[in-house]
């Protein structure tokens, strides 16, 4: 599917559920709090997981959270862009150009070890048999990207390739799945001969008992890259934009379900908790698009 067509496609159509809290505070937007997540998971999986977590931001903040899983990385930029968001969770990627474009200001992300900023990484894998053995026999074959405005989906594969002599685009015959799973599955029932896996994916396919190591084979794996940050909108009020990055950035997931806690356990958030975060923890992103001399406009 081409970038363009996928792009058409992409509406601003959001899933949302209304999540009100307990406590008094004073909200911007009529008491109203929208909090935007890409869907780099099935929203099946999603949608519970943050439901809870939007319930446990409103009652820190004595706002109504209403959540939106968007239906594309993209689809979550526009929405902030048009003032439809407050904040949300945004892919690496996806926040530099939410950051240009939507005025998004990353002011926390979830916990590693040692309560750190957490990392994770992309890569790149085939499966036994496709007659795949190394980067380079990647060439004229059929590849699962995520999203187009995908970090570890579509920017460091394209990254691995293009290091490679391989161009990103009509080196493979490029396939947008549309999300990590939906990458994955390709990837699994051999739908693509190769395709972008990251670390993530990995570990939650591991909690649903759907990974075996041995169907996989790793042909190029990155560096370690930071993880989703949480961004609020820059033209909020000042007072409730202070309020509301003190409450991202101090997060103790652990008083969330132990359903929801596995869940972002296995997204590569060991501590359980959030930390804050910086712009500038994203400017090697910013480094990568310009030596893959990306525009960021086109995604």
């Amino acid at each position: 599917m081409k970038v363009s067509n996928f792009l058409s496609a992409a509406a601003l159509a959001v899933s949302f559920v209304s999540v009100t809290a307990h406590a008094a505070g004073t909200c911007p937007n009529d008491g109203v709090i929208r909090f935007g997540v890409e869907p780099y998971e099935s929203a099946q999986r999603m949608l519970p997981v943050y439901t809870d977590l939007a319930r446990m931001i409103g009652d820190k903040l004595g706002c109504t959270v209403q959540l939106y899983v968007a239906t594309s990385y993209n689809a979550e930029i526009e929405a902030m862009r048009n003032n439809k968001l407050e904040f949300g969770e945004f892919g690496p990627l996806g926040y530099v150009l939410a950051h240009q474009v939507a005025h998004a200001e990353a002011v926390a992300t979830f916990a590693g070890e040692q309560g750190k900023p957490a990392t994770y990484y992309a890569s790149i894998v085939t499966w036994p048999g496709s007659g795949i053995k190394t980067l380079d026999d990647t060439k004229g074959r059929s590849f699962a990207y995520a999203d187009p405005a995908s970090t570890s989906g579509h920017l460091f594969p394209a990254f691995g390739l293009s290091k490679n002599g391989i161009d990103p685009d009509k080196g493979v015959k490029a396939v947008y799945a549309g999300s990590h799973t939906a990458s994955f599955e390709a990837l699994r029932n051999h739908k693509v001969e190769a395709g972008e896996l990251n670390s993530e994916e990995i570990a939650s396919a591991k909690l649903h008992n759907e990974f075996d190591p041995a169907a996989y084979v790793t042909l190029w794996k990155s560096e370690p890259i930071p993880l989703d940050p949480l961004a609020v909108r820059g033209d909020l009020p000042v007072d409730f934009k202070a309020r509301l990055a003190s409450v991202l950035s101090s997060l103790d997931l652990r008083q969330l379900p132990e359903a929801d806690q596995k869940f972002l356990a296995s997204n590569q958030n060991p501590e359980l908790k959030t930390v804050p975060q910086t712009d500038a923890a994203y400017n090697q992103i910013r480094d990568l698009v310009s030596t893959l001399h990306i525009d960021l406009a086109k995604l």
